[in-house]
């Protein structure tokens, strides 16, 4: 679209357009007179458009205003006065991303859509809710998403309930969120960087209705706006209609929302801070020790580019040499290095995980002096290539699972344009990685090392470390300040506070009017397409190996995915097959060390992966295809080399040395350690298929709690159990790495096919021929109950089973089920009432069916829920308008974009699992094809599913032992 800098489109000044590279695409900047808003614009062949609405949003506190306000606002506005229109877009428009965010500085609400007419609805409905919330008509709204005193009788107790309130406990239950809150908190004490913008659950209670609404006087305004839209779409129709909807109502003015310089330090700092942990746990190598340096500021772009490559360089790679001397000199179990360049002054951190606080000063010593040989003697050319290599091949790759292209683009132009600079400054990449790729021939990280690490005061040492009974302390503490505060408050202020929670409830429970669930613009379902993508999939041989080819424009990257069959492998062993994906490429191999290896996968290849997958039968549970699948990826002209390594880790990695495979157990362990406190939800899912379903007790053993506790076992008498896993690991790879047992995927451009195939030998010579004999695997079947403890504040509470064990069948409608038990049932019951943060309903055409909480306050009344689901289906009653939306809900699920290199995932995939295209359009046909009486209908199969009675608890222990008689056993998780 030809547009002309300078000229005036529906009151937007075009002040410059420029090509971008890098993006394939036109960037645009915008500037609307009247009301002072700033626009950006990229346009490009993407049809999955994208548009954000930012603010930047300094918190002078605490009390989370900028993350109660980002949920607050998406509760009813002017035109759209639903009680939450984002869960009705949730529930019924093609979305292809729609959420809000939260950031230390900014709060960004971005959506997507393929459907031009969607796109429109959506960005109609986010505007309004920004710029016209109701938070001014009904303070139930910070009650509810906020925080409130919770009192339903004279002699009750009052507590504190708030959804950001208890996402923020949970999120604060980890301590890697401690730490790098703490981080902030330190570095930064004269900004607002230096207090917690998603809120403290400790100061979240403070926070009042004036000072929320006075929060979005002052900062929603368009003159502190940064709109962003992305995409194919027509730029002009879009402008006209965000000036002539919106912007042209507001008048500009001066908002004073600068971020303010952190003055630097002359000396650095040291803190100690305590986390909680359960009373069963040891304390002994629970301590997190970090450095953590300021370095420069974010909108110097080669050095925010230089420093993301820093990062990989020190810490990330398995060659890293300063993660390599922390795990030599045994400080701890893992290291962490991360680089947050998305505020003004980013920070660099190096943390040790698992240590103790005696170790403090030899961290420290550790630290500064690998660096100081570093600079002395110079870093490793091959490290350096390495890394720049790596991060050139994901910058022009540009993907990122669960997001789309665009979003990741509208987040990273933030980086400089929240904070004066041009939007495009990241984007445009090219020129500072050339000069960054000097660095092969001087001192250009050196120096920088040197600069910014070595003599930089503006550092910070935490040592955050174990203390037990500081939960119980803590809740403690809460309970007797809400016993003062209730103790002062007469028999009418009480009496009020009852009246607030029974006014907040009932805003809660009353549905919303049909007037106002029309507000929310719907399409029609003439406006979805009637047939599924199919995607392609070329089935065939090559040298007696099964190849299916998928033959997508890939940017000359070829995506290479062996799956080795896994039947093979006893019972006894398969925990060590799981492993064995933990250690290939981690330890070394005949022709390569494993630092060497590492820097010819990143120099060479895209990167090479190692997992385990069940993929299950089509409709049911029972059969299931177990894989050890090698994910990889390189450009078409590096597949030889990408064959040779691939050849060289799977036929010749040495199992030798007993430090590295010590090294790498503690890591994997500390790793799940990480997932289990901020993925309890996904752990729970798990745990609770294994207690019924052959393929989920199958996973549990290489994924879940079993597999962990396993790893903990190997790792706490390693000595002893040393000669068996290498011996285990050795045998297992045999097993596996069998060209009878193989199938490969490839996804590139059908040009580049026959470069694959005739580099084939090279990938496949060297693979075991020998026939081996699948095993019959018995799992003992039984509904354990557990509740699993830990310090956490809060629960992820787990009930399901399989369907058709009791008789019943899959039909696309359970689809539609699964988005009205999701996003009403659950989102009003356990979110809105409950105060949890997230609520699950998930169904599958194996029979598997899993309800679920993430980050709940509650336990016993979120189980009560799960129970109350039949009787909300068998009287479960709407209209057309209303089925529709929860039916374009479905379809925009089950549409979810994909890459081309997703796409040959996802075909092969279904291509083991047997699901033809005929499956997927008939399911799609029944998902059109449903009816409110198919909802009601459900009610039996939900609730004879539920009256099996089987669960599964992660979360507090004290919450947990106090309903001890809901379990059949309880487990503390973590020693």
């Amino acid at each position: 679209m030809q547009l002309e800098v300078n000229q005036i489109y529906h009151g937007f000044t075009l002040l410059e357009e420029k090509e971008i590279k890098e993006l394939n695409g036109i960037g645009r900047l915008f500037h609307h007179e009247k009301s002072g808003a700033q626009l950006y614009h990229i346009e490009n062949e993407d049809d999955n458009k994208v548009f954000s609405i930012s603010f930047r949003t300094p918190p002078q506190d605490s009390t989370g205003v900028p993350h109660i306000l980002e949920h607050s606002v998406l509760c009813g506005s002017r035109k759209f006065p639903t009680k939450e229109p984002f869960v009705e877009l949730a529930k019924g428009s093609l979305n292809t991303f729609l959420n809000a965010m939260t950031f230390p500085d900014k709060t960004m609400y971005p959506i997507a859509s393929k459907n031009d007419k969607d796109f429109l609805n959506l960005m109609d409905v986010y505007l309004d809710a920004v710029l016209y919330p109701n938070i001014y008509k009904k303070p139930e709204i910070l009650k509810q998403e906020g925080w409130h005193y919770e009192i339903e009788d004279p002699q009750d107790e009052i507590t504190y309930k708030g959804v950001v309130y208890n996402e923020m406990k949970g999120a604060f239950s980890s301590p890697e969120s401690v730490l790098f809150r703490k981080v902030q908190e330190a570095l930064f004490p004269d900004s607002p960087y230096g207090v917690e913008s998603g809120g403290d659950p400790e100061v979240i209670p403070e926070l009042t209705q004036e000072q929320f609404l006075a929060f979005h006087k002052n900062y929603y305004h368009p003159s502190n706006s940064y709109i962003y839209l992305y995409g194919n779409g027509d730029i002009v129709k879009h402008l006209q209609f965000i000036n002539e909807e919106y912007l042209k109502d507001f008048d500009k003015i001066q908002v004073d929302s600068e971020i303010p310089l952190q003055k630097p330090f002359e000396q650095p700092k040291e803190l100690t801070i305590d986390y909680p942990i359960s009373r069963g746990e040891r304390e002994e190598d629970k301590t997190f020790l970090s450095l953590s340096f300021v370095v420069g500021n974010s909108t110097d772009a080669e050095l925010y580019l230089a420093f993301e490559i820093l990062n990989y360089l020190l810490l990330q790679s398995n060659s890293a040499p300063l993660k390599r001397a922390l795990i030599d000199a045994q400080l701890g179990k893992e290291v962490i290095g991360s680089y947050d360049g998305s505020i003004l002054q980013p920070i660099f951190n190096i943390v040790i995980k698992n240590s103790n606080e005696s170790m403090k000063e030899k961290f420290k010593q550790v630290v500064f002096e690998t660096l100081e040989k570093l600079v002395k003697e110079g870093i490793d050319k091959k490290l350096i290539e390495a890394a720049i290599n790596i991060n050139e091949f994901h910058l022009r790759e540009a993907e990122e699972a669960g997001y789309p292209k665009g979003l990741m683009y509208g987040i990273e132009i933030m980086d400089s344009w929240l904070y004066g600079k041009k939007p495009s400054m990241h984007l445009e990449y090219e020129e500072n990685l050339n000069k960054i790729k000097k660095a092969l021939q001087n001192d250009y990280f050196e120096k920088i090392i040197e600069k910014y690490l070595l003599n930089n005061a503006h550092s910070a040492l935490l040592v955050v470390k174990p203390k037990k009974g500081l939960l119980e302390e803590k809740e403690r503490e809460v309970q007797k300040k809400l016993v003062k505060y209730k103790a002062q408050l007469s028999k009418e202020e009480i009496e009020q506070l009852i009246n607030e929670t029974k006014k907040l409830r009932e805003m809660q429970t009353t549905p919303d009017s049909k007037e106002n669930l029309n507000s929310i613009p719907l399409l029609s379902l003439e406006d979805i397409d009637t047939e599924p993508e199919e995607l392609p999939l070329i089935e065939t041989k090559e040298r007696d190996i099964d190849l299916l080819i998928h033959p997508l424009f890939t940017n000359s990257i070829a995506y290479v995915h062996m799956y080795f069959d896994l039947s093979s492998i006893p019972e006894n062993l398969l925990p060590y097959a799981s492993l064995l994906s933990q250690v290939l490429g981690k330890i070394d191999t005949e022709q390569y060390s494993y630092e060497d290896l590492s820097n010819e996968i990143n120099i060479h290849t895209g990167g090479i992966q190692y997992g385990l997958q069940a993929f299950g039968e089509n409709g049911t549970d029972d059969q299931y295809y177990p894989k050890f699948i090698v994910n990889s990826k390189a450009l078409v002209d590096k597949i030889p080399k990408l064959h040779s390594l691939i050849n060289e880790m799977v036929t010749k990695t040495k199992f030798e040395e007993d430090k590295r495979l010590k090294e790498i157990i503690q890591e994997t362990v500390s790793r799940l350690e990480r997932r289990i406190l901020s993925q309890g939800h996904a752990v729970v899912a798990n745990r609770l298929y294994s207690y019924f379903s052959p393929i989920g007790n199958y996973l549990e053993r290489l994924q879940g709690i079993d597999y962990y506790q396993f790893l903990c076992g190997l790792e706490s008498d390693f000595e002893g159990k040393k000669s068996e896993i290498k011996e285990n690991l050795a045998k297992v790879a045999q097993l596996i790495f069998n060209k009878n047992q193989l199938l490969i995927s490839l996804t590139t451009d059908e040009k580049d096919v026959e470069n694959f195939t005739k580099h084939l030998p090279t990938l496949i010579n060297n693979l075991s021929n020998k026939e081996n004999k699948a095993v019959q695997y018995s799992f003992a079947l039984s509904p354990k109950n557990e509740g699993f403890m830990t310090s956490s504040e809060i629960q992820y509470v787990g009930k399901g089973y399989n369907f058709k064990k009791l008789g019943y069948s899959y039909h696309g409608s359970l689809q539609v089920l699964k988005t009205i038990v999701s996003l009403d049932y659950l989102w009003n019951t356990i979110r809105v009432r409950g105060g949890a943060y997230g609520a699950f309903f998930n169904i599958g055409r194996d029979g598997n069916m899993f309800l679920g909480s993430y980050r709940d306050p509650n336990l016993i009344e979120s189980l009560q829920a799960y129970d109350g689901t039949a009787e909300y289906l068998k009287n479960f009653s709407t209209d057309e308008r209303e089925m529709r939306k929860y039916i374009i809900g479905t379809v925009s699920r089950l549409d979810t974009p994909l890459t081309n290199a997703m796409k040959g995932e996802v075909a092969t995939a279904r291509y083991i699992r047997h699901i033809f295209h005929e499956d997927i359009r008939k399911e799609r046909e029944e998902v059109l094809g449903t009816t409110d009486q198919d909802i009601r209908d459900a009610f039996k199969l939900v609730g004879d599913v539920m009256k099996e009675n089987y669960l599964c608890v992660l979360g507090n222990e004290n919450k947990i032992s106090a309903n001890k008689e809901v379990f059949k056993e309880l487990v503390d998780l973590f020693k």
